[in-house]
């Protein structure tokens, strides 16, 4: 597992990633949720926001993602849900009504290690100042590494629609 982090946060938004046809999460998916139960059992962070939509299944990932954190013994009452998102840039735009609405000002955003700085960047943009947390495998295999080359061209992709076109 990652190291731990010296500060309190008040809240951890925890960033989706693909729910598998038959409904379960994809590694990455399972990957970022138990980073942030680790988080959350080691008090370093108040609540977790679970932020992701129906992207690649009719079930929203921030569902699957909630179910997950119950299952590992997180209290449903640190447990919370925006199940719109079907972006990054959505996660930050969707989460950050619920942040200002429960008052959460340490914010930290939890992802794999290579889309951090992308996630930084777009809720920067939205106005919302985050720290990022990694989420990496215990092994990297070859999909891992591709996932750095697919990231550069998002992030490209990103700031085109954010400084360019202005989504």
């Amino acid at each position: 597992m990652n190291a731990p982090i010296a500060v309190e946060f008040d809240v951890a938004i925890v960033l989706g990633a693909k729910v598998l046809p038959d409904g379960r999460p994809s590694p990455a998916l399972a990957r970022r949720v138990a980073v942030a139960c680790a988080l959350a059992r080691a008090d370093l962070v108040g609540h977790v926001l679970m932020s992701g939509g129906p992207v690649s299944h009719p079930v929203p990932e921030a569902h699957v993602m909630r179910d997950l954190a119950l299952a590992a013994g997180i209290a449903p009452s640190r447990v919370h849900v925006e199940d719109r998102s079907r972006n990054t840039i959505d996660n930050a735009r969707l989460s950050a009504p619920i942040i200002a609405a429960q008052g959460w000002g340490r914010v930290l955003v939890v992802t794999d290690s290579f889309h951090l700085p992308r996630a930084r960047y777009i809720f920067a943009r939205t106005g919302l100042t985050v720290t990022g947390f990694p989420a990496r495998p215990d092994r990297p295999g070859a999909e891992w590494w591709l996932a750095h080359g697919r990231e550069l061209f998002a992030f490209l992709k990103t700031v085109y629609r954010l400084e360019i076109v202005r989504t």
